[in-house]
């Protein structure tokens, strides 16, 4: 293979989840940014998004905030775990005056991070097991990057929503730092979720829609599928 080629692809990677080289411009144009974000979520309640956003039957479950990296695969990573009710991406952990869109995120100044926030029924799993999943899906050892996606946007991190879910992803993180798992300590963020702005309609369910998208078959698929092939007990059937 020639060396401009493998240049080419390099470049051609590390951009494709950028706002300024991804196939879905046209779309980026037409479809602008929910409206009305999510309510502000504190370390002492656990609010459901707002009614026009999503069912009022995910009032009745818990949640889960997760960055790690590019929120396509992400969501997809969870999507199909038992339990879990919905997943959705959006913005989180960025500056609270700044209504995030997919553009203004990409240029890795406002302090959002793409995520999502996982409804799930904790009779049918945990947020114990969700943590688990959440570190094994991805190297939490990057810094501001996931694979070929550079900047803050894309880094790893477990946005707490009460005292709960806080002690636990300190005391997760603590002792797989402490297993010798990894050569570098981990770098996810642990911080306490701010308004949690749903991304634009077209970013939701990604994954499976464009299976073509060549970022979607060279980043995400090799993410996903090493995670369903590790974690399949506790996997939907297709």
């Amino acid at each position: 293979m020639k060396p401009t080629y493998l240049l080419f692809l390099f470049s051609f990677l590390l951009l494709a989840c950028n706002p300024s080289t991804s196939q879905t411009t046209a779309a980026k144009e037409a479809s602008p940014a929910t409206d009305e974000p999510a309510p502000s979520y504190s370390a002492s309640s656990t609010p459901t998004l707002a009614e026009a956003q999503l069912d009022r039957a995910m009032e009745s479950y818990s949640q889960a905030i997760f960055a790690s990296g590019c929120f396509w695969c992400t969501e997809e990573v969870f999507q199909h775990v038992k339990g879990v009710k919905g997943v959705y991406s959006g913005y989180v952990g960025g500056d609270e005056s700044i209504h995030p869109t997919y553009n203004s995120i990409g240029t890795g100044t406002t302090g959002y991070a793409e995520a999502v926030v996982v409804y799930f029924d904790p009779a049918v799993v945990s947020y114990d097991l969700l943590l688990e999943f959440f570190y094994a899906s991805h190297d939490p050892t990057q810094i501001n990057r996931q694979g070929p996606d550079v900047g803050t946007q894309y880094r790893s991190g477990v946005f707490y929503l009460n005292e709960e879910q806080v002690n636990k992803a300190r005391a997760y993180q603590e002792k797989l730092n402490n297993s010798g798992k990894y050569d570098r300590p981990i770098a996810t963020e642990i911080t306490a979720a701010g308004t949690f702005y749903l991304a634009e309609e077209y970013h939701q369910n990604y994954y499976p829609q464009h299976p073509e998208n060549p970022y979607i078959q060279r980043v995400s698929r090799p993410k996903v599928e090493k995670f369903t092939k590790a974690y399949a007990q506790y996997l939907e059937k297709a």
